[in-house]
């Protein structure tokens, strides 16, 4: 059986010779042969993609004509770029074809060779400043932090390995690689890797393309088949690629949701999200760069942690950033406890005093070496008080973070207490520490400093959402939690005397 039919054939030749219009049914100016090529067919046979790219700024801006922009409203980093790209638009081609020879995923498509997955060592062509950052922060090494440390690894194991009855014990399974994939990975990232060549059927014959597992993911720490890691797409959308879609906290309240990372929920309810979700159709969220009280009036999640902004009178206030983390000073993702920022995205490295790789102790005891230190904790959080500035006052934004302050350190003594009694049942022997994450006592344990003390940690730090820090998974949990575990080992050691 022939790969493509002769009727195939003639058919792509045809489609080539269609012109390219765009939704303006103008046609598209300064589009390279081979991306019109590929739209010819995939505007029959992939509508949805091509119509969205065709909204795109990367369809109507070709490199050279951005890179000579002003510097604050540059959307590119790169200083020169190659003469094979500069002159065209960003099209199917211009990021499908990059870097042949790092692609594992690269095969013969159509006369073309091509690559299945856009990476951000393709996108560094034009962003090279955006890619560096983000592959040093945590949220490019996502996937590695979660599966490579043998702590949090047993953690994803735990929850998501299938239990079964045997003998009157349950017995845990290793999750499935694709459950995985639908659970702890679809945020963190997959490892892509290629396993060989397989043939599927199209609209217009037989096709030969890699064959990928763990695929398709666009977690924010994938490991991709160039070698690179992260996935770009994770926040600015295909094939549009909107700033707008990014900056729109929908995006973030994908993984950042409750019980463990509650902030969308958090958001939702404060001032600020409600300010947002009251007149945000008459934002801007286009603009670069983002001038605060003109372009928006509250801040989203995009505003505090990576937009470049401005005042009204061009002042610049944050420079623009794809680390998350460079704006903050201190963790709230308690690892069991609030503690400073790591000083690596990889947080693999970081062994405590027990010689555990967590950033804190059981006790509470910091893992100092590898975090950032009080001068670079100040220095970060006068740049996020800097940003409130720009509609609060001095004493507001002070009383604000001495209030945030003095609550995460009341939430880590709850979490100690939880600890104390945790470490009462191993010492009693009527909980197994062998895995700290599989027992009945142990996941209340877990409960206490994984949903309800980060979700006072993120209503007191986003401010506003009084009931989350109260009776919503706050406070209310927190002390019952306490109660039930005390309860429950006095329980389990009546029944093991």
């Amino acid at each position: 059986m022939k790969i493509i039919s002769v009727r195939s054939i003639i058919l792509l030749a045809f489609l080539l010779f269609l012109p390219l219009e765009d939704a303006s049914s103008e046609r598209i100016k300064d589009i390279s042969p081979q991306t019109e090529a590929c739209i010819g067919c995939h505007q029959l046979y992939t509508p949805g993609i091509v119509q969205d790219w065709l909204t795109s700024r990367h369809s109507k801006v070709t490199p050279q004509a951005a890179i000579k922009k002003d510097r604050l409203q540059r959307r590119v980093s790169a200083e020169e770029i190659p003469d094979e790209f500069s002159g065209y638009v960003v099209g199917c081609f211009e990021c499908h074809g990059q870097n042949p020879e790092r692609h594992r995923d690269n095969f013969d498509h159509m006369g073309f060779k091509v690559n299945v997955i856009v990476t951000p060592n393709d996108c560094a062509t034009c962003h090279p400043v955006e890619v560096a950052q983000y592959s040093g922060s945590k949220k490019a090494q996502a996937r590695k932090n979660l599966m490579d440390n043998p702590l949090y690894h047993t953690l994803v194991e735990t929850i998501t390995g299938v239990q079964k009855i045997r003998n009157g014990r349950i017995i845990q399974e290793k999750p499935s690689a694709m459950v995985l994939n639908d659970v702890c990975l679809g945020c963190h990232g997959t490892k892509v890797e290629v396993k060989g060549m397989k043939t599927i059927r199209t609209k217009i014959g037989s096709i030969r393309i890699p064959d990928l597992i763990n695929w398709p993911n666009q977690g924010v720490g994938r490991e991709n088949p160039d070698g690179s890691i992260g996935s770009c797409t994770s926040c600015h959308a295909r094939h549009a690629f909107s700033i707008e879609v990014a900056r729109k906290p929908y995006t973030c309240s994908q993984c950042h949701a409750e019980p463990d990372v509650p902030a969308w929920y958090v958001y939702k309810v404060s001032k600020h999200g409600n300010i947002f979700l009251s007149k945000h159709k008459e934002w801007n969220f286009d603009a670069v760069p983002w001038v605060i009280g003109e372009d928006f009036t509250a801040p989203t999640c995009a505003t505090c942690h990576n937009s470049l902004l401005v005042s009204p009178q061009g002042e610049v206030i944050a420079e623009r950033t794809h680390d998350f983390g460079s704006r903050l000073w201190i963790r709230l993702f308690g690892l069991i406890y609030s503690h400073p920022q790591p000083r690596s995205g990889d947080t693999t490295i970081i062994r405590n005093g027990d010689g555990l790789p967590m950033p804190t102790t059981f006790s509470g005891a910091l893992a100092t070496g590898f975090l950032i230190d009080k001068e670079e904790q100040m220095r970060r959080l006068n740049k996020m008080k800097a940003i409130c500035n720009g509609c609060h006052n001095r004493d507001w934004i002070n009383g604000h973070f001495d209030k945030v302050h003095e609550h995460i350190r009341k939430v880590d003594e709850m979490v100690l207490t939880a600890t104390m009694l945790m470490q009462k049942a191993w010492d009693m022997g009527i909980e197994d520490p062998a895995n700290p994450f599989d027992e009945s006592i142990e996941k209340m344990w877990v409960e206490q400093w994984l949903f309800y003390a980060n979700t006072v940690r993120y209503a007191s730090a986003m401010t506003g959402a009084y009931d989350y820090t109260g009776f919503n998974l706050g406070w209310w949990e927190l002390s019952e939690n306490i109660q039930d575990m005390r309860d429950m080992i006095e329980v389990k050691s009546g029944i093991e005397e």
